[in-house]
């Protein structure tokens, strides 16, 4: 993958980017028991910071489409970044501040949402328009940071807590904080460029709504990101259940191995994409996304099981990554709107994926089997989606 020399800044600080959104929706979980038992708040509540996140999110998603463009995308990115960096730095001061400390995590939950939304948006399409020779490859590798920066933030966290004790919790924020200050001094003097050819505009939202591949690609776009979470956010709870290990062994070898073999699978292709169809290898991941669900609801061995999760994790790596240069080829002129649109529904699957799962589980007496044998449905209408699909860019 040639690079131009001038635009390895930007394809640095994009790879760190995902990095920091990796870090503002992974690490204030951890401290979930922490914030029960220092502050006082009640199991419900502190579910609710995990939806909030959520929520803010996919508004910023449907924002984003309206308002990016008019300001730009360095003044949006900077702004991504500092809003990241203030969220966790009000962590640490504002449930102290406010007599209700509560208020005080919702208000910086809020903050780096808001920030996470933005970078959501925001950095796929900026390392889209980077000149290089094979943009397939540029973005599952840049993918691949939010993997690997989920594996380090729950590893180095544990460490910490594990050296220094989880009191200390708000130096370690403050730690964290320090990578969105950094890049956002990194991306300020990067130069960023234009997803458009000069003199070219983006197509308008009504224009992308008469476009039936666009409605496709939307379509797929929810099953990618239902796919990855059905599994993934149940991995944690799965390995407890099915191994009767520990919560600490558990997110070990359900989400951190999820979470590396995602990764792997998208530094695969960033690496090799040049030499790989990427709709071949796309369908092939579908295919084998199946058989991981298969392997893990069907099969009565529960280190089988455990193996399922760990190719799941490797099959839907090239999905969400893959979805988004495949719309770039479809959609050349799609720009910030469809970038935006596409995230939200990525961000609806990832929500909907795992609560069919739960409400099937539930229905079926606790079965959380049962309940992702159901989920099989997202990577099986992916498949035909992009089967579909290609028929649709041959017309």
């Amino acid at each position: 993958m040639k690079k131009s020399t001038n635009c390895m800044q930007t394809i640095y600080a994009c790879f760190i980017g995902y990095i920091v959104q990796a870090i503002v929706n992974n690490f204030v979980p951890l401290l979930f028991v922490t914030f029960q038992n220092n502050y006082h708040i009640s199991l419900e509540r502190i579910t609710f910071l995990i939806t909030l996140n959520f929520i803010i999110q996919l508004f910023v998603d449907l924002l984003s489409a309206f308002f990016i463009d008019r300001i730009g995308y360095r003044i949006s990115i900077l702004i991504a970044h500092i809003l990241s960096a203030a969220g966790l730095i009000l962590l640490t001061v504002l449930p102290e501040v406010f007599s209700s400390p509560y208020t005080g995590l919702v208000i910086a939950v809020i903050i780096y949402a808001i920030g996470g939304g933005l970078l959501e948006v925001l950095v796929s399409p900026i390392i889209e328009a980077c000149p290089t020779d094979n943009k397939e490859k540029a973005m599952s590798l840049l993918h691949s940071f939010y993997c690997w920066g989920h594996v380090g933030v729950v590893l180095l966290s544990t460490a910490f807590f594990w050296f220094f004790g989880i009191s200390h919790w708000k130096i370690l924020a403050l730690m964290w904080a320090v990578i969105p200050i950094f890049n956002t001094f990194l991306f300020r003097n990067a130069p960023i460029y234009s997803l458009h050819e000069e003199g070219e505009q983006g197509l308008s939202l009504r224009e992308l709504c008469t476009s039936k591949i666009f409605w496709m690609l939307m379509l797929m776009m929810t099953c990618a990101g239902a796919s990855e979470q059905a599994v993934s956010q149940w991995a944690s709870t799965f390995a407890e259940t099915s191994l009767h290990i520990s919560k600490t062994l558990g997110d070990l070898a359900g989400p951190l191995t999820f979470a590396a073999c995602m990764g792997a699978s998208r530094l695969l292709y960033g690496k090799y994409g040049d030499r790989i169809r990427l709709d071949l290898f796309m369908r092939g991941s579908c295919i084998l996304c199946i058989l991981s669900y298969l392997c893990i609801s069907i099969l009565p061995f529960p280190a089988l099981n455990l193996l399922g999760c760990a190719l799941c994790g490797f099959s839907v790596g090239i999905m969400w990554p893959g979805l988004f240069s495949t719309a770039s080829v479809s959609i050349p002129r799609g720009g910030t709107t469809m970038f935006a649109l596409l995230a939200l529904a990525g961000d609806l699957g990832c929500s909907g994926g795992p609560t069919l799962a739960g409400l099937v589980s539930s229905y079926a007496g606790s079965s959380l089997k049962t309940g992702i044998f159901a989920a099989i449905i997202f990577p099986a209408v992916l498949l035909l989606g992009l089967i579909k699909s290609k028929n649709l860019n041959k017309k």
